[in-house]
């Protein structure tokens, strides 16, 4: 009965995964699709702390310690989360993730000592659950260093010899994997940890900011095989279900933001992409971008037909999701149609914007993928930029020498007027001078992206 009882929680787990996953896809059941995989997993752990047995009948043992972790994590957990700014949601992914891939690696040290005399399938998954767990660990800790900029970026000039030095890694830890059952016995484990530690740092280290996304959804996707590995040593069903799951969704959507960046993986990871590198060479000393007073620009408008924004990372940094969100309604009430332009890698996260609207309560429908709303943009009256900068580039199209062409991009310079709300004409993520800003269609409205469209707000009102 107690083995029944086990399977049918492992059971209830998996399926609650795989329909929290599906809720995710849409904003407006995202939260109660997390909810769902949440008790899932709940009833799971419960299965297994009240009907597991071990091969001599006895129960799972330690019940007060595992309640104990459970609770602290429980706490830590919620409280990083209630305290977390949007924009740190992408280093809290990453850290989170981390955690994933060492509690993977952990299960790997735990189960070798326990069962050192595996056959040889069993030791291939363990070795390889520790290497990739740990390459995940020490690479999502380093990506969350970089994106909450503790860590600086790698110089461009090492990259040739720094990817040598990856590749050797790379190789000697594959060699020692596949000869440790002969060479090197139960020590082969602490030979790799360190090897794959560093490996994971190694490896984020030199991608540039740009490629951000793409790096987090990656590692992601280890993770997910990580724990999927723990669930073939535990012959566990629900940890196989939520690796499988996580590992699979991580790198369809890492070859998503590959091709949104019309870029391979492989360029992705030794690209060195977004880390100083400059467009060709081209005189802009004649270049002047013109700025709109406030008052234009809200007539511009408030007169209009149509209106897209375009939210970027600034609008993240300025927390302006929410007066972005009453600027859209008091345009929607003068019978101005509004929506919202999203390209795939806008932010620091994949789909950063889409969270970061639907927290401000932006209809699900308002928000236009960048291959819908690009043939949008000739019928559109004015695009409002919102803190974003490589994205809506038209280097990308224009310019062979640039380090983003070929990029798909928002084509915002197709719409009749472009207003950017930007603090400045410093460059985005890619570190290149963004030649929207010289457009004869566009116009700069300098500012804090949340006070200036507060303003814009109150100008509104007053015509």
């Amino acid at each position: 009965m107690s083995s029944f009882l086990l399977q049918l929680s492992y059971l209830v787990g998996s399926i609650t995964f795989i329909v929290g996953l599906k809720r995710l896809s849409s904003p407006d059941l995202a939260r109660r699709g997390n909810l769902l995989a949440a008790v899932g997993m709940g009833i799971a752990i419960v299965g297994t702390v009240l009907f597991h047995q071990d091969k001599f009948g006895g129960s799972i043992g330690n019940i007060v310690w595992i309640v104990a972790a459970m609770g602290v994590g429980t706490v830590i957990g919620y409280l990083m989360a209630m305290r977390v700014k949007m924009t740190a949601m992408p280093q809290m992914v990453s850290f989170f993730n981390g955690m994933g891939g060492a509690c993977a690696a952990i299960i790997s040290l735990v189960e070798f000592h326990s069962h050192p005399a595996g056959t040889p399938g069993y030791l291939l998954i363990v070795l390889l659950g520790l290497i990739i767990g740990s390459v995940s660990f020490s690479g999502s800790i380093v990506a969350y260093g970089k994106l909450d900029e503790k860590i600086k970026d790698f110089s461009a000039q090492a990259l040739t010899w720094f990817n040598l030095l990856l590749l050797m890694l790379i190789f000697s830890i594959l060699a020692i994997a596949v000869w440790s059952p002969l060479t090197f016995g139960p020590a082969v484990l602490w030979i790799l940890l360190p090897l794959s530690l560093l490996y994971g740092v190694l490896f984020v280290m030199p991608i540039g900011g740009a490629d951000m996304p793409v790096v987090i959804s990656l590692l992601n996707s280890f993770t997910g095989v990580a724990a999927a590995f723990g669930g073939f040593l535990y012959d566990n069903p629900v940890m196989l279900t939520g690796g499988i799951l996580v590992g699979s969704a991580g790198t369809i959507l890492t070859v998503l933001m590959c091709k949104a960046m019309n870029r391979s993986l492989l360029n992705v990871i030794i690209g060195s992409f977004g880390k100083g590198a400059a467009a060709s060479q081209k005189a802009q000393g004649d270049q002047v971008a013109k700025e709109i007073p406030l008052n234009d620009a809200a007539i511009l408008c408030a007169y209009a037909s149509k209106v897209i924004i375009v939210p970027g990372y600034g609008l993240a940094v300025a927390q302006a999701q929410h007066i972005c969100h009453e600027f859209e309604k008091n345009l929607e009430e003068r019978g101005v149609e509004v929506s919202y332009a999203i390209h795939p890698v806008a932010g620091r996260m994949p789909g950063h914007m889409n969270v970061l609207l639907a927290e401000a309560d932006v209809s699900y429908p308002k928000l236009v993928e960048m291959d819908d709303v690009n043939p949008q943009m000739a019928a559109t009256d004015v695009v409002i930029i919102v803190g974003a900068n490589d994205v809506v580039n038209p280097a990308a199209e224009t310019d062979p020498g640039s380090p983003i062409y070929g990029m798909p991009v928002l084509k915002v310079w197709d719409a009749k007027q472009v207003i950017v709300l930007k603090r400045s004409m410093r460059a985005g993520y890619a570190g290149i001078e963004n030649d929207l800003f010289f457009h004869p269609k566009t116009k700069m409205l300098f500012g804090d992206a949340k006070a200036t469209l507060g303003k814009l707000v109150a100008e509104l009102k007053t015509l």
